[in-house]
């Protein structure tokens, strides 16, 4: 026996739920035909490699934590949270210039949160998949009662504009999302994962460029992520045929498309919606699936209470998945 005090612990809640979500794109609409422009390629050409029909490319004196801030600021609108509520910020990104300072106290300072923890997440693509779990746990045990959770990426940085391969994929953009407590669990546990054996596949150059190893990456997503986005619902106690929503990250559509495929040879519905925000978004790393996400409840394709099935996978190799309910 011991005379320590005994510690005490802060009061948590039974589940945590999504309370409303929110996006932000610049204003330049970049085509296939601008492309061509300055490059060898064409629309078709990148519509059958990629499915990419256009893309939004920050102006050079927009930065990664304006986007953030617009993308926070519709999501704090949307669930109906002021500034003063939020405890904690969490901004998955993987191109902010700098390292130090992070973005995310810089951010939290901006939209008014006051003196909230702050930090930054590098899982890349996985990115917002990794804070949305990061931000339910956090709830459910007690550390944080309103998480605000901002994927946001600046890739037009770090993208060599002569990399034809790279160069028509990647773009701009923010989504985010607010997390708070529920009475019933509205998101389910995260299912994440490394391989880190693959970590050549994705890196960036001496010069900060990205690059990538396209088949090999092409090969590894279309095989392993539809195995994991399966064990988001295990875990969640769900069934492939529960899923009303599927938002991979938009990578690629061929990859989309294929990770549905899977899913439904193993029991989704032949309706299940799926996102292909990447048609009109490009490729923007963390913050492809809070985009589509507010995206697609605009159009109405994702309705309050479609059980929703998001799945991230990108540099490290890093890869991250769960269920949850549609604000």
């Amino acid at each position: 026996m011991t005379d320590r005090p005994a510690l005490s612990l802060n009061p948590g809640s039974r589940g945590s739920r999504v309370l409303g979500v929110g996006s932000y794109q610049p204003a330049k609409i970049v085509t296939n035909d601008d492309l061509s422009q300055i490059m060898e390629t064409n629309d078709e050409w990148i519509r059958t490699r990629v499915g990419i029909h256009e893309r939004r490319f920050a102006e050079k004196d927009e930065l990664l934590t304006d986007m953030a801030v617009a993308a926070g600021t519709a999501a704090l609108a949307d669930a109906g949270v002021e500034p003063s509520e939020v405890d904690t910020l969490i901004l998955p990104n993987c191109t902010m210039p700098t390292l130090i300072p992070n973005a995310a106290a810089q951010v939290a300072a901006r939209l008014g949160i006051p003196g909230p923890g702050a930090f930054d997440l590098n899982a890349a693509c996985a990115g917002f998949c990794y804070g949305l779990g990061v931000a339910s746990d956090l709830v459910r045990a007690g550390s944080a009662k309103k998480v605000l959770v901002i994927g946001a990426e600046k890739l037009t940085d770090s993208v060599n504009p002569t990399d034809r391969a790279n160069a028509i994929i990647f773009a701009d953009g923010a989504g985010a999302a607010v997390v708070g407590a529920s009475d019933e669990p509205q998101i389910g546990p995260v299912s994440w994962g490394s391989a880190g054996d693959l970590v050549d596949l994705i890196g960036m150059t001496e010069d900060k460029f990205i690059y990538q190893e396209g088949q090999s990456v092409f090969r590894w997503a279309t095989t392993q992520i539809a195995p994991i986005a399966m064990r988001a619902l295990e875990v969640a106690g769900l069934k492939p045929s529960d899923v009303d929503v599927l938002i991979p990250h938009q990578a690629n559509l061929r990859i989309v498309e294929a990770i549905a495929k899977k899913l439904r040879a193993n029991g989704a519905r032949e309706d299940m919606v799926v996102a292909d925000d990447i048609k009109y978004s490009g490729n923007t790393s963390s913050a492809s699936i809070p985009l589509a996400l507010d995206h697609m409840r605009k159009a109405g394709t994702a309705k309050p209470g479609d059980v929703v099935l998001a799945v991230g996978f990108g540099a490290g190799l890093s890869y991250a998945g769960q269920a949850f309910v549609c604000p």
